[in-house]
């Protein structure tokens, strides 16, 4: 009878041949946790160990994962009892299906230096608390990788969820390929693959992820392609057309090379920025970018790190790649998307895709992709704009898998070859000049001041509404400039109004620090003054 076989659990001191081994996998929904821990299981089973799987649900992809447990014994004859969830400190293997899964496993004691290998996707999925600060709401991955460094036995992490790309499968495949290749687990290779062959689907692209996994682990991957260049657009526009894909990689080589004469610190933001620019429109504006840019650097030194460069480099790349209709129609109508959309929803080949895009276009929208003449013409006489408001400024769904839809994006994509002559191109050229003259004007008596200003771009964002309240935000931090400008802390306000402004949707942060501010110069010309 089962009842006369004692029951037993691992404690300090037990053989080897009694020991469970714990492991926990924290995975979000669609994530494929559930079929890991299966395989897990399967493995186990096949290599004549006793297992148990449990599961623990979270609130997928909201405020947390789903833990799968699996306990695992060899079988020696008595019967082992097996707990239902993991416990702090308990743990000997942890698989994170994302970065800030494993930081939030250590948070909650399930990781031990002395004790748990930690197997973790390096890839980030943004939480809910990222994603609603109205700024860089991303929490440091570094800072997560160091943690994980120092507070588990063993550590290993790679973007296992490019590997499932890479090779049609899901995440669960590459996390198994892993764990496989750690030897955390006293199991041969054969045993996992069998076990995803038992599966019965999707058996040869995850097969295909399990082993790319498996070596990257083992540390035998051999090493990815080199960085393609940047695709490169032909201008249509004037001075700077050049023709041919010669005369593109002639242009693009030109522009480098430029790069390659500037501060070596300031070399890697520019090459970044000048891809993003010539990718958005065409090599003529890459090199009016370097042009802008080299202002910048001939009055920046190393005495101060070149910061000044730095944040002109990635700010007005920003600057220059405003969102329009144009852009987000060039997006949607890219083979690139295509692929991507094809394979997060997991098509197979030769299946019909169908793909709805919504537009919600205003009359400002409108107005901006045409000719600035005409453009300003309708903005300038309300009646006009609203008449043509109640005609345009309702939703669109738009089918992109079909000729007529995406002939329509197709064709607003194109109208980027006549975007300098467009209204909207107009009016964000002459606010990019306002804020970059005004940056460098501050050069020569207050650097940090001027640095702050050009990193007061990281405000303005968007499309349609979103910018609109955005550039309103900026404008406000902006205001505060003359009451502030000749303080030794200048630079340091500037910085917290903008902080403020983008942690605060509403605005209601920024009001307050702007009356701060407001207070202190009134004190100030009262004959007070001071830091704060």
């Amino acid at each position: 009878m089962l009842d006369a076989v004692p029951p037993f659990r691992a404690r300090t001191g037990a053989q080897d041949d009694e020991r469970v081994i714990k492991l926990a996998v924290l995975a979000v929904g669609g994530q494929g946790g559930g079929v890991l821990a299966d395989w897990i299981t399967d493995v186990a089973e096949r290599s004549g160990y006793i297992a148990q799987s449990t599961s623990v649900a979270g609130v997928a992809q909201r405020t947390g994962a789903t833990i799968y447990y699996v306990e695992m014994a060899r079988n020696t004859g008595r019967l082992p009892v097996f707990a239902l969830s993991p416990s702090q400190g308990d743990v000997d293997i942890l698989i994170a299906a994302e970065l800030m899964e494993a930081g939030r496993a250590i948070i909650r004691g399930f990781v031990t230096p002395d004790r748990t290998t930690l197997i973790a996707s390096s890839h980030r999925i943004a939480a809910v608390s990222e994603k609603i600060e109205p700024g860089d709401g991303r929490a440091s991955s570094s800072k997560v990788n160091a943690t994980a460094e120092a507070a588990s036995k063993r550590f290993i992490a790679f973007d296992m969820e490019k590997i499932a790309a890479d090779n049609g499968s899901m995440i669960s495949a590459s996390l198994l390929g892993a764990l496989a290749g750690s030897d955390a687990l006293p199991f041969a290779r054969e045993s996992y693959e069998q076990a995803i062959g038992a599966g019965g689907r999707g058996v040869k692209a995850s097969l295909a992820a399990f082993g790319a996994a498996f070596d990257r682990a083992r540390g035998t991957a051999a090493p990815g392609p080199e960085p393609a260049e940047p695709a490169i657009v032909e201008s249509a526009s004037g001075a700077g057309r050049v023709n041919g894909p010669q005369n593109l990689l002639h242009g693009w080589q030109t522009l480098a090379a430029r790069i390659d004469l500037m501060p070596l610190p300031v070399r890697d933001m520019a090459l970044r920025g000048l891809r993003k620019v010539v990718d958005y429109q065409d090599i003529a504006y890459g090199r009016d970018y370097l042009d802008r840019l080299d202002k910048a650097v001939a009055l920046d030194g190393a005495d101060h790190s070149h910061a000044l460069s730095i944040a002109a480099a990635k700010h007005l790349a920003n600057a220059l790649c405003y969102d329009d209709m144009i852009r987000v129609a060039d997006l949607k109508t890219r083979s690139t998307r295509d692929r991507r959309v094809r394979k997060e929803v997991g098509v197979k080949d030769g299946s019909v895709l169908q793909v709805t895009e919504y537009f919600h276009p205003r009359i400002q929208e409108f107005c901006g992709t045409l000719p600035a003449g005409l453009g300003s013409y309708i903005e300038n006489r309300p009646k006009l704009a609203a008449f043509l408001d109640r005609r345009i400024n309702h939703g669109r769904h738009i089918r992109t898998d079909s000729f007529a839809g995406f002939a329509a994006l197709w064709f607003i994509g194109g109208l980027r070859r006549w975007r300098r002559r467009l209204l909207r191109h107009k009016v964000e050229t002459a606010h990019l000049e306002r804020w970059y003259a005004l940056a460098l004007s501050h050069v020569p008596h207050d650097y940090a001041l001027a640095v702050e200003i050009l990193n007061c771009r990281r405000l303005i964002k968007g499309y349609s509404d979103t910018h609109v309240r955005a550039q309103s935000k900026f404008d406000r931090v902006l205001s505060a400039l003359d009451l502030v400008k000749g303080r030794a802390d200048a630079a340091d306000w500037i910085r917290r109004l903008r902080e403020a402004a983008l942690k605060d949707e509403k605005g209601d942060m920024l009001d307050g620090a702007l009356k701060t501010v407001a207070s202190l110069s009134d004190h100030s010309v009262g004959g007070g003054g001071g830091r704060p």
